[in-house]
């Protein structure tokens, strides 16, 4: 039986990689996001095993009607992967812009959950599984992580209190948490700074949108008595951040 996975943030770095990847692998694709001709263009390269929703996340409204007029064959939802998120800014918390930090929480937070409290009740019929893109700023926190990194260690813990709460259901819950990975993450945060964006991942063969789209297909495709509850992953060239000493 060909089994179906919804991934929000399909338009670009590991969403759209996401969405080849299992597509490859015979899965069938509801891929969502922002920017339809972008899932227009991933659906023209990809064929009928991918339905393509555009929304904003955010927009309750819109998603539930996308969802509530899927087609037939794609109704059926196995895996849920919760990709959309971004950071904004790298001001310290002292300076950052208040704005920015609404929209991190309520992207990375609030339509995470959401969605995911939708999907529950056939996740658990058909002993799905829950994929959410946490990072390893849930972890090590760095100047001006400040909210970006509060709400990936949301998602983290999120994560692991799902599995708490699902236990006997059959429903597998894995956080999946990245170092650096070169995609539009950077462009993004800095409002289009190509410059601050080569110059982050210059010379650190940084892992690629690919690179995490197989390690999501590989943890969906696990035999189903088998939970990853937290995978980290860094190009060998990141490490974690040392100790700071602000000396008088």
């Amino acid at each position: 039986m060909t089994r179906t996975a919804l991934i929000t943030g399909a338009t670009a770095g590991i969403g759209a990689a996401a969405v080849r990847a299992f597509v490859n692998a015979g899965w069938q694709v509801i891929a969502t996001g922002r920017r339809a001709d972008r899932l227009e263009a991933l659906q023209a390269e990809l064929g009928d095993h991918v339905h393509i929703a555009a929304f904003d996340v955010r927009d309750e409204v819109a998603r539930d009607a996308a969802l509530d007029t899927l087609p037939g064959r794609f109704r059926g939802i196995d895996l849920l992967v919760n990709n959309a998120g971004l950071a904004l800014g790298t001001a310290p918390a002292q300076s950052a812009d208040l704005d920015q930090w609404r929209t991190m929480i309520d992207t990375n937070v609030v339509a995470l959950v959401s969605l995911t409290r939708k999907l529950l009740p056939q996740l658990i019929e058909r002993k799905g599984a829950i994929i959410n893109l946490s990072s390893v700023a849930a972890s090590y926190p760095y100047t001006g992580g400040n909210v970006y990194g509060g709400t990936k260690a949301f998602v983290k813990q999120f994560s692991l209190g799902l599995r708490s709460d699902l236990a006997g259901t059959g429903v597998r819950v894995t956080s999946i948490e990245p170092g650096m990975v070169e995609t539009e993450f950077t462009l993004i945060r800095t409002g289009g700074d190509q410059a601050a964006s080569d110059t982050l991942y210059g010379g650190a063969d940084p892992m690629t949108g690919e690179d995490i789209a197989n390690t999501l297909l590989w943890v969906a495709e696990l035999p189903a008595h088998l939970n990853i509850n937290r995978l980290e992953l860094m190009p060998v060239r990141q490490s974690f951040a040392g100790f700071q000493v602000a000396r008088g």
